[in-house]
């Protein structure tokens, strides 16, 4: 017999009911900290990064996210320093969400790690897993792009505005389309197109 929490078996990767009144509470104080970050002025820089401190599980220096921010437990998303997030950035991280250093994140990107059963029975009885999501260094997510539960993304990578990536991406590629399919290699020194 399994006798772990519901939020072990979550961080674990596992079937795990997100119905459960440890996970609630959980995601009650994230929505308490999301609504409080989502109506800050730009005005007051130091109370946003103070309520992002509050939520993520890391934020690095001079990292800016500008709202509206979504998260499901925002304990789990970290973000190194010195990246941006434009508006609407959606981080459902029911697993570990690592965004590396120097990121650029366009409008309305979203990173999805849960996942749900195939088998109808196992959906109908509300089980649920999530898969970790990783971007490396340096990565630029264009406007609208989808990563799915247990992508990893390498360093450099440019992923065009609108891709929805499936599986992992190599470091200093340019990726595009539904699914992301990598275009072409970048090469040290490539200037703006």
């Amino acid at each position: 017999m399994d006798d772990r929490s519901m939020r072990e078996r979550m961080l674990a990767g596992d079937l795990y009911l997100a119905v459960a009144p440890e996970l609630g509470e959980l995601i009650l104080r994230a929505a308490d900290l999301m609504e409080a970050y989502n109506a800050t002025s730009a005005r007051d820089p130091l109370e946003r990064r103070r309520l992002l401190a509050e939520l993520l599980g890391a934020i690095g220096e001079g990292t800016e996210i500008r709202p509206p921010l979504r998260v499901d437990y925002g304990s789990n998303l970290r973000i190194g320093a010195r990246s941006f997030a434009n508006f609407g950035l959606v981080a459902l991280d029911v697993a570990p969400i690592t965004i590396g250093d120097d990121v650029q994140i366009g409008t309305n990107v979203q990173l999805l790690t849960p996942t749900h059963p195939i088998d109808p029975e196992l959906r109908r009885a509300k089980w649920e897993a999530a898969k970790p999501i990783t971007i490396g260094d340096n990565v630029w997510l264009g406007s609208g792009a989808i990563v799915l539960a247990g992508v990893t993304i390498g360093e450099n990578t440019v992923v065009g505005a609108g891709a929805v990536v499936t599986r992992d991406l190599p470091p200093n590629v340019v990726a595009v389309g539904n699914p992301a399919r990598v275009i072409r290699t970048i090469q040290p020194g490539t200037r703006h197109e």
